[in-house]
């Protein structure tokens, strides 16, 4: 044990900077490039589905792939050289099937990243420490979304678009290197998967969605991020969308000025999500974000400006920093002693998955046909499905979810 980081805290940390402008290609800034093209935000939104439903269903065999196997190192390199790949080639061409397939193995990469990241800091840190590592992870990965964005947002009003997938390409090398950085024994495989030392012996671990099916808990846990992303997932570049239709602002600049907002209140967030899980537990800290999105979608409603960005995206760091932190260390205390944790981690992304695959589309067809103001209220008003499910069962939640130790007396990282 020891009380300070070591190399590969900080290598871990790196990855998650940079893998951060990686992980999502061009992120919001995709409906901008493509409303410039002359595209409409329906198609807009569909090819977005098309990437977020192939994303569902890859999560879950990429966390058994992570479970399995002594290569997770390998598992990121090339899950974030291919999502670089699948990003670039958008700037040479911006037909249908190539936006569609560029999406698709985006996402398809992309979702290998969150359960190896997970998988490797659980085994460099072990269970005991993870909800502290994981924070400093999160804290990286907002602060990297932050110099992405703002670096996006510059370079694509001083150079043009152009300049954003050079930067998508610099970020992808970086988290080749930062990956490289972190040494293969100092990964321990079966914490990694949670069969640490504490682990019963002789446990037979359960297999895919099996996992889901006979943990309660998790079930609900699943269902009810599945209904906020439901909400959430396409508020972000709707809104960009909105102010952009509007004439209120540039698009790259204000694309990214949503961005950075957001992000610094994710970085915020993550900094003091340990703490907060401490004084009012996992229960309370997701109860937090759920309530974040429906005043979110009112406040999106009402403020299609310039200025409603702040408010807009202040509610979306708080609801997304906090879970970034909550969600995974929560899966990692549902199914310690299993040694189906990142199978875990995939099937809560997958069902999560299936509501952030269809925003894009009911946004995009709502803000086409009804406009952007009545979409943000819709948004906003499914997504209380979360919050209705969480405090029906919240006795049983609370039990499964208990309270952490605090972090302030326990200051250690493991090695």
């Amino acid at each position: 044990m020891t009380s300070q980081p070591t190399t590969r805290h900080y290598a871990l940390e790196g990855l998650n900077f940079f893998m951060a402008d990686v992980q999502a290609g061009i992120g919001p800034f995709l409906g901008v490039f493509l409303l410039a093209r002359d595209w409409q935000p329906q198609a807009i939104g569909t090819v977005m589905t098309l990437g977020g439903i192939a994303g569902m269903l890859a999560t879950s065999p990429a966390g058994a792939l992570v479970d399995a196997t002594c290569h997770k190192r390998t598992i990121i390199a090339v899950a974030g050289v291919l999502t670089t790949l699948a990003s670039l080639v958008l700037w040479l061409s911006h037909r249908v099937w190539v936006v569609a397939a560029s999406q698709v193995l985006t996402a398809m990469t992309g979702a290998a990243l969150g359960p190896a990241v997970a998988g490797v800091t659980l085994g460099i840190v072990r269970e005991r420490a993870f909800d502290r590592q994981f924070g400093r992870n999160q804290v990286a990965n907002h602060a990297g979304n932050v110099a992405g964005a703002a670096l996006s947002g510059w370079l694509g009003w001083r150079y043009g678009f152009g300049a954003i997938f050079v930067l998508v390409g610099v970020f992808g090398v970086m988290t080749v290197i930062s990956t490289l950085l972190i040494r293969p024994d100092s990964i321990d495989h079966d914490s990694a998967r949670g069969l640490g030392d504490a682990s019963p012996s002789g446990h037979e671990p359960a297999g895919g969605f099996h996992v889901l099916l006979t943990c309660r808990p998790l079930l609900l846990l699943a269902a009810a991020l599945a209904m906020f992303h439901l909400g959430n997932a396409a508020m972000l570049p709707l809104y960009g969308l909105a102010v952009v239709a509007a004439h209120k602002g540039d698009p790259s600049a204000f694309t990214a000025q949503t961005i950075v907002i957001a992000q610094l209140v994710m970085v915020a967030a993550a900094c003091l999500a340990s703490r907060l899980i401490a004084r009012i537990g996992y229960w309370g800290v997701i109860l937090i974000t759920f309530l974040a999105l429906p005043v979110r979608g009112l406040v999106a409603a009402t403020l299609i400006t310039a200025w409603g960005v702040w408010p807009v995206q202040a509610l979306d760091g708080i609801g997304a920093g906090l879970q970034s932190v909550a969600v995974p260390a929560l899966v990692v205390r549902l199914l310690q002693g299993t040694g189906r944790v990142n199978v875990g981690q995939g099937v809560v992304m997958t069902v999560q998955g299936i509501g952030a695959a269809l925003s894009p589309a009911l946004g995009g067809a709502l803000a086409q046909h009804v406009g952007y103001a009545s979409a943000f209220l819709v948004l906003g008003a499914v997504s209380t499905g979360s919050l209705a499910l969480w405090l029906f069962f919240a006795e049983s939640l609370k039990k499964a979810c208990g309270f952490h130790r605090d972090p302030a007396n326990d200051t250690s990282l493991a090695t």
